[in-house]
């Protein structure tokens, strides 16, 4: 006979946190969101080979994480899974290109010949958003240097038409400039010495290397979170499926990833066991991988003695997924939360190995997020929350009036995926588990990531907590009624501003 559970799985909006004492010392100053992101031997005192400096994962997934999200997110202190469904060297690409980053050294993706015309440019700048573009004699990134033209140089409805860039744009020989190889608070003292507004470091012969902008000064001050590796890359993870892991793993770890994450839609399967064995046994202990995604304690448990470095929890929960509805599969993530956290804590008793878990999914709001931690995720992966930024990898349109941009699920026809739901069976997808939407557009990752991150901190303080484990262990979480989801919002009242409400 089937086994039936007592109870009904719970999402998190039917609970709450309630207040714990708030000391003195216990103020949004004092709070670190520093969590583990692999497993490691807790109890004989060893550290964490792997941590983040906030508690957010941005999702294995073609319209969240590419290389522009990866690099902004490690510069808030959390990690990006570039998404796996694409050519192994593709992948390999992009996280060669975020290990290659250098804070304030920028690649220019915005470039001209001195032969192009002023319309031509101004073609540019629409679609880059970028006012400043670099003049190479062949119009290439890493061409040779023959000047600088900014949107500030030239005033289309008063200039000839078919106007050529060379008679507008700060020739190489005006420009202040530096070789590859300064450092960047030489580069900056360049900057302010000369008063200029941008730096290009060029090669000995004269080939544009990057540029360095004085607006990008002022952005080091406003990561003081960011996180690297032993030699001060920015930190990156990347998914990996089932089918070519023996192929693409090697890439993925020559490229420099420093994580990676068996990307599946059930993670109870031989298919992750084998994955798990063939990668530790073939590359070491040294090379984390994590794994999921389950909802209960059998499945932590398959995981753990599979030899996951961190577990991954949730199916059914995602904003796009409709798993659910199509298969009948899932759980209520608070509940999965719940009980997958217990038995990481059994776990850890009973061997001493502590293995993070990651809730993947259900985060509507940003108090969800602080709900996930207390009852006992590190840290949490989310899609729709990044999709809906600058740097997310989607196109941002204006439909009925307001900007949006494209989110889609890896089950969804648009993006194929079909490996992420693979059990062994032919290689393709027998039917869709995701659909292909919209998001409001919400701006700049750095502000959104700061506002979330302060409503969790102020909650945690709240509940009389300073890190995540204390908050854990103080966490007083109570069950809610509908009539209480109702009265927690602005009701009774005529709204003057909506948007104040929206996370």
């Amino acid at each position: 006979m089937a086994y039936f559970f007592d109870e009904p799985s719970h999402t998190f909006d039917e609970y709450l946190l309630i207040p714990g004492y708030t000391s003195e010392t216990c103020i949004p100053a004092n709070v670190s969101l520093r969590t583990p992101v692999v497993k490691y031997n807790k109890k004989a005192g060893e550290v964490c080979s792997l941590t983040m400096n906030i508690p957010m994962v941005s999702a294995i997934m073609q319209s969240v994480s590419n290389d522009t999200l990866a690099i902004a997110l490690a510069q808030e202190g959390g990690i990006s899974f570039i998404y796996g469904s694409q050519t192994p060297s593709d992948q390999a690409a992009m996280i060669a290109r975020v290990k290659s980053y250098k804070a304030g050294f920028v690649p220019s993706d915005s470039n001209i010949r001195p032969d192009q015309t002023l319309e031509e440019l101004t073609a540019i700048i629409a679609k880059t958003g970028h006012s400043t573009v670099a003049v190479t004699e062949d119009g290439s990134p890493n061409g040779k240097l023959a000047g600088i033209i900014t949107e500030r140089d030239f005033r289309i409805n008063r200039c000839e038409s078919g106007a050529k860039v060379r008679d507008y744009m700060t020739p190489f020989e005006k420009l202040i400039k530096a070789e590859a190889g300064i450092s960047l608070d030489d580069a900056n003292d360049l900057i302010w010495d000369h008063k200029i507004n941008q730096l290009p470091i060029i090669d000995k012969n004269g080939n544009l290397q990057s540029l360095v902008f004085r607006k990008d000064i002022e952005n080091r001050e406003e990561h003081p979170l960011e996180i690297h590796d032993a030699q001060k890359r920015y930190t990156v993870g990347a998914g990996i499926n089932t089918r070519d892991y023996m192929e693409r793993v090697p890439l993925l770890l020559d490229a420099g990833a420093d994580v990676l994450c068996l990307d599946s839609s059930e993670g109870f399967t031989e298919w992750q066991r084998r994955a798990l064995k063939d990668i530790h046994g073939k590359w070491g202990d040294g090379v984390k991988v994590g794994a999921g995604n389950v909802v209960d304690k059998d499945g932590f448990n398959f995981l753990a003695e599979s030899g996951a470095d961190f577990v991954k929890v949730g199916i059914g929960g995602g904003s796009i997924c409709i798993t659910r509805e199509q298969k009948g599969i899932g759980r209520g993530q608070a509940t999965a939360t719940i009980e997958v956290a217990k038995a990481r804590d059994e776990w850890y008793e009973k061997t001493g190995i502590y293995i993070p878990i990651c809730s993947d999914g259900g985060i509507v709001h940003d108090y969800h997020i602080t709900l996930a931690l207390a009852m006992g995720a590190d840290f949490v992966m989310l899609g729709r929350y990044f999709a809906r930024f600058d740097e997310s990898p989607t196109h941002k349109l204006i439909v009925n009036g307001n900007y949006v941009k494209e989110y889609w699920g890896e089950g969804s026809n648009r993006a194929r995926n079909w490996q992420r739901y693979d059990l062994g069976g032919a290689k393709k997808m027998a039917f869709e588990e995701g659909v292909d939407s919209y998001v409001p557009y919400a701006g700049s990752l750095h502000d959104n990531v700061q506002t979330t991150m302060s409503k969790v901190i102020h909650t945690m303080c709240n509940c009389g907590a300073l890190t995540i484990p204390e908050l854990q262990q103080k966490a007083k979480i109570t069950l809610v009624s509908q009539a209480s989801i109702r009265e927690g919002s602005a009701h009774d009242v005529i709204v003057k501003n909506a948007s104040i409400r929206a996370d």
